[in-house]
């Protein structure tokens, strides 16, 4: 031990113990099977809702069959704080890979409290975050900075400091990085053909658009109810992480210390920032209007954070683009314009076309394969987040703001720059 430092110890011995011992599909009796060490290993950190369905192709993850049914991947490793959760997923993983390899049974994947034993793991190429929303970008940082690539599921994260430390670690690292918003690639296309009909002049000039999620964030709690049990099958110390310390209310939902839009206002803001071609910079100034935040771009669009009057598609979250010589309308399910006409060139819009995917889980696992980046890659990601995290800085002050896109910070504004940070406990400040 005078040689090798405990950590390292620690970190070999739990990788050797952790790590499935896989042999070539042809001694498994598995014809046609991809060996296992030929795929991307993967690890899950948060098998809840959005997690396991991740694993699964369940809950809004839009992968055929899941991660678990591609081709390309091995599930190596899963981690939650909830252990009842955690044993149920990984005897579901494991049952999967007997049945596929004709096992009576087969220990295909590692079940794990921490997900630091999980970067810990020399084997592992890539980890999808779907923890609670105050982990995000720290889980992140860390898996880059453990040379993992990284698909994160939004908000990418609930302050804007945290966002660009995470943009500065994924390019220092070289990671591929994946952020899930997942509109830019699913849903028939809706978006990036409303983008693109937008982006090649079909509605005109661009001069206003109505994005439906409001502004929002994080805030740590001050005041508390009264302290209940704490379940024998939860990590709580672990589940707050770089939130404060504080007795257990009864609840350890994923969005508990959220405001305003924090969860889906993302989603809606990163296709804005699509049409606008502003997947590089943000908005230079942010205002209140009829109780949601506004935002104005240096071209003079302004994007309200409300649906768009006396319209109901978006109404329920989705964007509505207004130029000079009409207008379209997105959501999940619908793509309109007035006049109708513009879209009969929706699949030959132009020149001007946009990053085209069909699968945003796929992509994720063909860049890592190429190292090209994905479709919505750290900066994108950063500045959607960054759009929504503006509007919950404004809305809690209740007042204009003025926003250098390019320095990212606030025009002699100290009120409002606190606001960019958020204080986490140790040892999780990154």
């Amino acid at each position: 031990m005078n040689k090798t430092t405990r950590r390292t110890f620690v970190r070999r011995l739990s990788a050797a113990l952790a790590a499935p011992a896989f042999v070539p599909s042809r001694v498994l009796g598995a014809e046609g099977v991809t060996p296992p060490n030929d795929k991307i290993q993967m690890a899950f950190i948060g098998v809840g809702g959005q997690g396991n369905g991740h694993i699964w192709g369940e809950s809004w993850t839009y992968l055929p069959g899941g991660y678990i049914s591609h081709e390309d991947v091995n599930v190596s490793a899963i981690c939650d704080v909830r252990r009842d959760r955690r044993e149920e997923v990984l005897d579901r993983i494991n049952q999967y890979y007997a049945t596929l390899y004709r096992k009576t049974s087969y220990k295909a994947c590692g079940a794990y409290n921490d997900f630091r034993e999980v970067l810990a793991r020399e084997d592992i190429d890539a980890v999808l975050i779907a923890s609670p929303i105050h982990w995000h970008t720290t889980m992140a940082v860390m898996a880059a900075r453990a040379g993992k690539d990284v698909y994160s599921e939004k908000p990418t994260a609930v302050c804007i400091e945290e966002s660009q430390t995470l943009v500065k670690t994924i390019k220092e690292t070289g990671r591929v990085y994946q952020g899930g918003t997942q509109q830019r690639s699913e849903y028939e296309g809706r978006f990036r053909k409303a983008v693109e009909l937008v982006r090649n002049g079909h509605i005109g000039d661009l001069q206003k658009v109505y994005a439906w999620r409001d502004g929002g964030g994080v805030v740590w709690p001050t005041e508390y109810g009264p302290e209940q049990p704490i379940p024998d099958t939860l990590d709580w110390d672990l589940w707050l992480g770089p939130a404060p310390m504080m007795p257990y209310q009864g609840r350890y939902d994923a969005h508990l210390f959220g405001f305003g839009n924090v969860n889906w206002g993302q989603h809606h803001y990163d296709i804005v920032q699509w049409g606008l071609d502003a997947d590089r910079t943000g908005p230079v100034e942010i205002f209140m209007d009829e109780g949601h935040a506004a935002y104005r771009y240096a071209n003079d669009v302004v994007v309200y954070g409300r649906p768009c009057p006396g319209e109901t598609v978006g109404e329920t979250g989705g964007v509505w683009f207004i130029g000079s010589e009409g207008r379209i309308g997105v959501d999940r399910e619908h793509l309109v314009a007035d006049p109708p006409a513009i879209l009969e060139k929706a699949d030959d819009p132009g020149p001007n076309r946009v990053y085209h995917c069909d699968s945003h889980s796929g992509n994720f696992l063909e860049c890592v394969r190429s190292r090209k980046p994905t479709i919505c890659d750290v900066e994108t990601a950063h500045r959607a987040a960054s759009v929504m995290l503006l509007g919950g800085v404004a809305t809690r002050l209740n007042r204009t703001l003025k926003w250098d896109p390019v320095k990212e910070q606030f025009d002699n504004d100290p009120e409002a720059t606190a606001l960019l940070s958020l204080t986490k406990r140790k040892p999780w400040v990154i």
